[in-house]
């Protein structure tokens, strides 16, 4: 015991800086070489149809993208790899606000969130609650969830839209008051290119509601998450 208090007085402050970054073996950002020859092996083996050929070069939509690797694998000229570089979000709205300007610009608000899992395996679930952390200590931004769509500023959607549940997330959005944004967190929410297209799903949240931001990865990092509510915050203090 006397250990553990000498580590944590030692230490102090744990909390992580927001980077865009991860351990080396991360699979984030894909890049290709010059010396690609076009085989288009990369696009056969996409589960999702994530990668297409635009001039004989391989092309990611990051939103149906999984990050399984399957593409890297079966590369024949070696030149398509990975980094360890997360793929940002993207703001879909007309304002067309890069991120990189978003999350430099200093907070003017708070932002309160309301989770709704549309049909999701958890997995974005799983990265969202570690938001709360110690390490990622989201309470700093002035970013909170709440419990009601009525006290929310924004609902974040994980998983794709099933059929059951649709309706709920209509009813969930219409219950928000004026301005309010739309966050696709993960590829389900995001593309819906994961499950494909079977009686018992919608797909992708954009065909239920009007999608502000969507957030890739299957899952996405918290820290990705971190900075696509950021973003968020000063979108929504522009509408105001």
């Amino acid at each position: 015991m006397l250990k553990l208090l000498q580590g944590i007085l030692a230490n102090k402050i744990t909390t992580e800086d927001v980077t865009t970054s991860g351990a080396p073996r991360m699979r984030g950002q894909l890049t290709c070489g010059t010396d690609c020859n076009g085989c288009a092996k990369c696009a056969a083996v996409c589960p999702t149809g994530a990668v297409a050929l635009c001039d004989g070069k391989p092309v990611l939509d990051y939103k149906r993208c999984l990050f399984c690797g399957k593409c890297v694998e079966v590369c024949a000229a070696g030149v398509l790899l990975h980094t360890d570089i997360d793929t940002l979000p993207e703001i879909l709205t007309d304002v067309q606000m890069t991120i990189e300007r978003e999350i430099r610009a200093k907070l003017g608000r708070s932002l309160h969130v309301r989770h709704l899992d549309a049909g999701s395996c958890n997995a974005c679930d799983f990265e969202m609650g570690a938001l709360s952390n110690p390490l990622y200590d989201l309470h700093r931004f002035g970013i909170a969830f709440v419990a009601s769509p009525r006290h929310a500023d924004m609902i974040m959607v994980t998983g794709v839209v099933t059929r059951n549940l649709a309706q709920a997330v209509q009813m969930t959005y219409e219950a928000m008051e004026e301005p309010k944004l739309v966050m696709a967190c993960g590829a389900c929410a995001a593309s819906g290119g994961t499950y494909g297209s079977t009686y018992a799903i919608v797909g992708a949240l954009d065909k239920v509601l009007p999608v502000d931001i969507a957030v890739p990865g299957c899952p996405p990092r918290p820290s990705a998450m971190l900075i696509a509510l950021t973003a968020a915050a000063d979108l929504l203090k522009k509408r105001l």
